[in-house]
C-alpha cells in the first residue's frame, strides 16, 4: 500500500516553478533516489513533501496511517545549522520529540534509542560537545543520527554522504540495505546509489521520470530513450517538411487544393516532438602559473589543533609535481592541517615553511556567511578587469545558466555555489591547488569534469576527499591522517 502519493504536483521556490506534473507513489520497501543536475529542484521537492515549502499546485496525500512526524529528514547543512549552539546529545535526542505526543519529557525509551544511534555512528564521545565546534563530517553524523531517531516509516536524505568519511559511508550503505521501510534519497555518489536504490526518479527539463533499477541501469535505459526520441524527432521533421512543401506547391491549384488542405489539417493536428535544449556541461580547466621551487612546503614538528593537540609532531615534505590525497576519519584534523599549512590558523607548536614562487589556489570546504551578491558581482570582485561578457562566459563554462548567473549566490543550490567558487579558482594562475572536499554537492557531470581537469593540471595538488573513485585516478600519493592523530575513537 502506498504511503505517499503525489498527484499533478508542481513545485517551486520564490514564486518560480521548478518541476511540474509530478505523479508518484512511495510504498514500503521502495528505495528511491531523485537525481538531476544541480539546481533542478531536488531539494525543493523534498522540502515540499515535508510541508516546509508550499506546492505551486497539485496534491500530496499520506496513506497507511503515515504522519509527517513519522518521517526522518536529513537536510543539506545550512549556515544556521552549522552554528547551532546546542550539544550533540540535545540535537540527536530532539529527533525523538515527535514520538512523545503530549508527554513533555523524554522517557527512558527515547534516551536509550538516542544513545544507541550515537553509538552506531561513533559520536558518543562527542555527546557533551557543542555542535558548532565539530568538523563538517562530525556534524553530518549528528544530523544523520537525529534523522534516524525521528523516523518510523520513511526516511528523506538529502546528500547524506557529503562530508562523511569512507567508514561511515559504508555504515550508512549497510543500514539502508537492511532498512525495512521506504526512503527517498538525493545523491550524486554513484557507487553509493548503485548499492542501495531500486527506483530512480530523474529530474530534467521541469519533468520527473521514473526508472526501475539502479543508476547504471538508468543510464542504459535513458540513453536508449534519448536515442529513440531523437530518431522520432528527425522522422517527424522530415514529414513536416514534406507536408509543408506539398501544401505550398498545391494550395493555389483548383485540382489539388483539397489534397493540400487535407495535409494542412494533418499538420495542424500533429503533436510536434520537441527536443530539450542542451544545457551547458561544466568545463573546468585550471591555469598553470609560474614554476615554483622544488620544495612546496615543509613541516617541522608541526602540531595542529585549536584548544588541544589534534596530531603528533608532523614532519612532512611536499615537492613540486606531487598530487596528494589526505584521507582519514571525520574530526581527526584534515581541514585543520590544510589551514595550518596555509597559515590561516596558528599551530600549537612547530612550524610550516612554504617554498618560493608559490601561487596557491584554495578551495575551502564551506564558506561562512550568507552571500547576497549576484554571481556576476561575485566574480567581478575577484576579477575587476573582466568585461561583463568575460564574466558571463566564465560562469557559463562552469555549467551555470543565465538564470543562475543573474541570481544571488545565497539562493543557489549547494552544487551551484560550489561551481561559482570553482569558477574563481580556474580563472586564476596557480601552481598548487589545495582542495578541501571539492566534490561535495557537485552533480555527476561536474564531478567528471573536475576530475579530468585535475588529471590534466600541470601543477601540484593537496586534496581532502572521501571518494576513492574520484581521487584514485588523480593523485600519486595518499596520506592517511589516522596514523598521526592523537584522537582516539
Amino acid at each position: 500500500m502506498a504511503q505517499i502519493i503525489c498527484r499533478d504536483l508542481a513545485i517551486g521556490y520564490e514564486g518560480k516553478t521548478a518541476v511540474q506534473n509530478i505523479n508518484l507513489s512511495v510504498k514500503k520497501g521502495d528505495y528511491l533516489c531523485v537525481i538531476g543536475e544541480n539546481g533542478a529542484g531536488k531539494s525543493t521537492f523534498m522540502k515540499t513533501l515535508l510541508g516546509l515549502l508550499p506546492p505551486v499546485s497539485g496534491k500530496i496525500e499520506f496513506y497507511d496511517g503515515l504522519k509527517k512526524n513519522e518521517i526522518g529528514y536529513l537536510p543539506q547543512q545550512t549556515e544556521v545549522q552549522k552554528d547551532f549552539p546546542a550539544s550533540v546529545r540535545e540535537i540527536v535526542l530532539s529527533g525523538c520529540q515527535n514520538h512523545l505526543g503530549f508527554w513533555p519529557f523524554y522517557r527512558t525509551k527515547e534516551k536509550n534509542y538516542a544513545e544507541d544511534m550515537m553509538k552506531k555512528l561513533q559520536i558518543t564521545h562527542l555527546s557533551k560537545r557543542c555542535y558548532r565546534e565539530l568538523s563538517g563530517g562530525q556534524q553530518q553524523r549528528v544530523l544523520l543520527a537525529r534523522a534516524l531517531c525521528a523516523t518510523r516509516k520513511i526516511l528523506l536524505l538529502d546528500e547524506p554522504t557529503n562530508y562523511l568519511d569512507e567508514e561511515h559511508i559504508t555504515w550508512l550503505k549497510r543500514y539502508l540495505q537492511d532498512y525495512e521501510n521506504a526512503f527517498i534519497l538525493i545523491s550524486h555518489d554513484i557507487p553509493f546509489l548503485n548499492e542501495v536504490v531500486n527506483i530512480i526518479y530523474h529530474m530534467e527539463n521541469q519533468e520527473l521520470n521514473r526508472y526501475v533499477g539502479d543508476y547504471d541501469h538508468f543510464q542504459e535505459v535513458y540513453a536508449v530513450k534519448k536515442a529513440q526520441l531523437e530518431a522520432a524527432y528527425r522522422r517527424q521533421q522530415q514529414e513536416i517538411s514534406e507536408l509543408k512543401d506539398f501544401v505550398a506547391r498545391n494550395k493555389a491549384r483548383v485540382s489539388t487544393r483539397n489534397m493540400a488542405m487535407s495535409r494542412q489539417k494533418k499538420l495542424d493536428k500533429m503533436d510536434v516532438i520537441e527536443l530539450a535544449a542542451e544545457k551547458p556541461k561544466p568545463e573546468f580547466k585550471f591555469r598553470y602559473g609560474r614554476t615554483p621551487g622544488k620544495m612546496l612546503f615543509e613541516t617541522k614538528d608541526l602540531v595542529i589543533g585549536y584548544d588541544e593537540p589534534l596530531s603528533k609532531p608532523l614532519n612532512f615534505q611536499m615537492e613540486r609535481g606531487h598530487k596528494i590525497a589526505i584521507v582519514g576519519t571525520n574530526g581527526i584534523g584534515k581541514t585543520t592541517f590544510l589551514k595550518s599549512v596555509l597559515g590561516l590558523i596558528p599551530a600549537i607548536s612547530g612550524e610550516c615553511e612554504l617554498g618560493e614562487n608559490l601561487q596557491i589556489g584554495y578551495f575551502e570546504q564551506e564558506v561562512k556567511g550568507e552571500n547576497k551578491t549576484t554571481c556576476i558581482e561575485e566574480l567581478w570582485q575577484e576579477f575587476p578587469s573582466f568585461t561583463q561578457y568575460e564574466v558571463r562566459s566564465a560562469l557559463a563554462k562552469c555549467g551555470l545558466t543565465t538564470k543562475h548567473i543573474e541570481s544571488q549566490v545565497r539562493v543557489l543550490s549547494g552544487g551551484e555555489q560550489a561551481k561559482v567558487r570553482l569558477c574563481k579558482l580556474v580563472n586564476r594562475d596557480t601552481n598548487l591547488l589545495i582542495l578541501d572536499e571539492p566534490t561535495n554537492h557537485l552533480d555527476v557531470d561536474a564531478k567528471e569534469s573536475l576530475k579530468k581537469a585535475l588529471q590534466e593540471y600541470k601543477g601540484s595538488i593537496l586534496l581532502i576527499c572521501h571518494e576513492p573513485e574520484f581521487y584514485q585516478d588523480v593523485v600519486n600519493e595518499v596520506w592517511d591522517m589516522s596514523k598521526w592523530t592523537t584522537k582516539i575513537f
